[in-house]
């Protein structure tokens, strides 16, 4: 279901702030009724709470009314849980009242099919008509941690720590475990929403509100489908100029659906590459898990963007650092040596039998001096070669400190914070593994609002994510509305069904593309003739708008020698393909000069229902299956990044010159790429595929092989 207007973040910012809350539908026979009723009182809800039932008298220990119409003034929110049916009703009889804000956390619409769609579209018709903004339907809610106010269907345990993340769930019942891994690792959130059917407030409008809260300086969400992909071109940009970071749990993978069924590309490349093609596109960081989602999330709202990819370790671990070394190569972080004057510096801390270099050991000796490792990070930050420094930090589980030495761990951290304060380069602290923190390290975090990435693995893998948007949001946007001249006549009428390889080498040629010369034969006579034309020896390939993989009804002869091979080849052809495929309507067959090996390429471009037109570059011929070695991007874009995309391919190498071969020119490739895109954006909106396969490269040239056209009908 399509959201009609937008709803604006000045009307979201009233939104999760009530002063006064109904719970519409509340009883004891409920448990959504009774967790929502108790996390609004145990987290301190301010204002009046008001329960509305039509038979009970007494809900939750305190005195119901039967009806919103019982309301001495309009409530700021109303909060849903009657049946489906009597939804629209209750709206109606609160709209009546003056309310304008609701959450429904009813379910049984647009989710369960046809009839319910009907009941969602009848709900968000008067909510629109009337000026309501409405959360859901089958929505649990929201919590707003900045102001604890939490009317939301499941349980909460407390407490809830206020800071930088704010949550976006289109899974409600995932709500608990975000919830549960923030708390365990204190991470601090700003707002989380479930959203349930978004049939009027979207994931992109709560992305939209988060950007302007003062409070939120990183998002996490989590998708099922990506509802308004132009909303999300929208807030993403705008992350990027308020440097706000938003990361991404996408879920979901298929094959690519029948639009693309004529074309190579569409087989090679599903629907979950080009989400994640498109959301990298977008700046958006993508995770596969919810550790993944909350620790990078985490990460980012602590630290905002990074200065470089230089990256000091202070551990007191050995092992810690081969680990965190090898983590750091596959994540492109460099690793550099220290300074001299940083090692000398270093050996006047460390004990003698210590190895001063990055990543550094402070060795073991931390156990007898509890100062070593802070008095070697506060000499790394000296370390002029750096652009930030990992910390590691130890969580001890399990025994309970004695006053004692919970003071004097304060105290530690306490002269940390201080050092991390004074430090040029930004310090991130991490832990060896995912454990939940224990109560000494919640204290030290509540006393000093460090922060701690949970275990090596994560962390490091955050740290990549963090560095690439970094380096992202520095980079200079520039404009790609600019496109590519072309000159080229198309007959609106004939934009449709699919067209044979002699008539789109034809649009291909007048488009500057560069196309391998051939002749379209329509007898046995004309075939001889062209290939006496174009020397021999020669392709045949039939021509047929219904045959687009010709290799399969036996329409292709290569390496024909003479002229007599080619008139038989004609008619053999034309008889096999005409026996195979009796439907098929065919123009004759295309005689091409046999051209010496080289590189082939496949240029795919399909349009994807969700994102449009979108490039898939990959080694092309019989290889395009074999290795699915590819590259794919959301047009429009750059010619600097179809370079990019050309780097990506696991065959790069062949490409410059690998083994002795001649490297080909990639500044006169992507200019070709460049204009088959723009071909693609001048054959309308209607347009299901251009592939061209191959692009044959080698050294004097360039030159497409083969190619189809298609139209959705």
């Amino acid at each position: 279901m399509s959201v009609s207007r937008h709803i604006l973040p000045e009307q979201l910012e009233a939104f999760f702030r009530p002063r006064s809350i109904a719970l519409v539908g509340a009883t004891d026979n409920s448990r959504w009724s009774i967790n929502t009723f108790e996390n609004l009182k145990s987290f301190g809800f301010a204002g009046p709470i008001h329960l509305v039932h039509p038979r009970h008298e007494i809900v939750h220990g305190e005195r119901t009314l039967k009806s919103l119409s019982d309301l001495a003034e309009p409530v700021d929110l109303a909060f849903i849980m009657v049946p489906t049916h009597s939804v629209l009703p209750v709206v109606k009889e609160a709209t009546e009242q003056g309310i304008r804000k609701f959450v429904v956390l009813t379910s049984g619409f647009s989710e369960i099919g046809a009839e319910g769609a009907q009941l969602e579209s009848a709900l968000l018709a008067y909510a629109q008509e009337h000026g309501l903004t409405l959360l859901g339907p089958n929505g649990n809610g929201f919590i707003n941690i900045t102001d604890q106010i939490t009317p939301y269907g499941l349980p909460i345990a407390p407490p809830l720590r206020a800071g930088p993340v704010g949550i976006v769930l289109q899974s409600g019942a995932l709500a608990s475990a975000v919830l549960a891994f923030a708390q365990a690792h204190a991470i601090g959130l700003s707002l989380l929403v479930s959203m349930g059917n978004e049939s009027m407030i979207s994931v992109t409008d709560i992305v939209d509100y988060l950007l302007e809260d003062e409070a939120t300086q990183a998002i996490a969400l989590f998708l099922e489908s990506i509802r308004h992909p132009e909303e999300l071109r929208r807030v993403a940009e705008k992350a990027r100029l308020y440097r706000k970071p938003i990361v991404a749990l996408k879920i979901g993978r298929s094959e690519a659906s029948a639009r693309s069924a004529l074309a190579h590309t569409g087989a090679l490349v599903g629907n979950d590459a080009i989400n994640d093609a498109a959301l990298r596109q977008l700046g958006i960081l993508r995770v596969h898990s919810l550790e993944d989602l909350l620790t990078t999330a985490g990460l980012a709202g602590y630290h905002g963007p990074l200065p470089g990819r230089r990256m000091g370790i202070v551990t007191p671990s050995g092992g810690a650092c081969d680990i965190l070394s090898d983590l750091a190569q596959e994540e492109g972080i460099a690793l550099p040596n220290f300074a001299p004057t940083t090692l000398e510096s270093l050996k006047e801390v460390l004990p003698p039998f210590s190895t001063p270099h990055n990543p550094l050991d402070v060795t073991g000796y931390v156990v007898v001096d509890k100062t070593l490792q802070l008095r070697a990070l506060k000499v790394v930050t000296a370390e002029p070669y750096l652009d930030f420094i990992l910390y590691m930090v130890s969580i001890d589980g399990g025994r309970k400190p004695t006053p004692e030495a919970l003071q004097s761990t304060l105290e530690q951290y306490d002269q940390l914070a201080a050092a991390i304060c004074a430090s040029s380069h930004p310090v991130v602290l991490i832990s060896n593994t995912c454990i939940d923190l224990t109560p000494t390290i919640r204290a030290v975090i509540e006393r000093t609002g460090l922060h701690i990435v949970a275990g090596m693995e994560h962390g490091i893998r955050a740290l990549g994510r963090l560095l690439w948007w970094s380096e992202f949001i520095r980079a200079t946007i520039e404009d790609v509305s600019a496109s590519v001249p072309l000159s080229v006549a198309i007959p609106k009428h004939s934009l449709n069904g699919s067209w044979s390889e002699a008539r789109t080498r034809a649009l291909l040629q007048e488009a500057g593309i560069p196309v391998v010369p051939g002749i379209l034969a329509t007898s046995a006579e004309e075939a001889a003739q062209a290939a006496r034309t174009l020397g021999l020896p020669v392709a045949l390939k039939i021509q047929s708008p219904g045959i687009p993989h010709k290799s399969d009804v036996g329409g292709v002869a290569l390496n024909i020698a003479s002229e007599e091979a080619a008139r038989a080849g004609f008619t053999t052809m034309l008889a096999r393909v005409r026996e195979i495929a009796k439907e098929a309507s065919i123009e004759g067959v295309l005689v091409s000069p046999m051209r010496p090996g080289g590189i082939e390429l496949l240029v795919g471009i399909i349009r994807d229902q969700l994102w449009g037109l979108v490039l898939t570059l990959g080694l092309g011929g019989i290889w395009t299956e074999a290795l699915r070695d590819t590259a794919v991007r959301v047009l429009p874009i750059q010619r600097h990044e179809i370079k990019i995309m050309l780097s990506e391919l696991r065959g790069s190498a062949i490409l410059q010159g690998a083994r002795g071969q001649a490297s080909l020119d990639l500044d006169a490739l992507s200019a070709i790429i460049e204009r088959i895109c723009a071909l693609a954006y001048m054959l309308g909106p209607q347009l299901s595929a251009l592939e061209i396969n191959p692009l044959l490269l080698n050294a004097p040239g360039i030159e497409a092989l083969d190619a189809l056209i298609s139209w959705q009908q």
